[in-house]
């Protein structure tokens, strides 16, 4: 009479015993890789998808439209920092406006 082992056609032994560990392997790996992948576009900002879907903060819309109109020139330079200091917002201090992660060659 075949035993359970045998009728499943699994035989054990030094030659089957690593095939369980296979597929956890391989799903590991593919798991390590798609993290390392999600990680480099997030870092060389081609994942700006994501980031739109977290709404900026209304201090950050109120610099981003600020420092829009100072450069389509709605505002002169003195209007710009009057109502940037009312942000209490110094200019060139944050990484603000921040579209895009875009990292500088070194």
């Amino acid at each position: 009479m075949p035993t359970p082992i045998e009728i499943h056609g699994h035989h054990g032994g030094p030659d089957g015993a690593w095939f369980p560990f296979l597929g956890l392997s391989v799903f590991l790996l593919l798991l390590v890789l798609a993290v390392a992948t999600l990680a480099y576009l997030w870092r060389t900002g081609r994942l700006s998808g994501i980031s739109q879907l977290v709404r900026p903060s209304p201090d950050q819309t109120a610099k981003q439209v600020l420092a829009e109109r100072f450069a389509r020139g709605d505002l002169s330079p003195e209007e710009f920092m009057e109502r940037a200091s009312i942000l209490n917002w110094t200019p060139g201090s944050d990484s603000y406006p921040a579209r895009g992660r875009r990292r500088v060659p070194r």
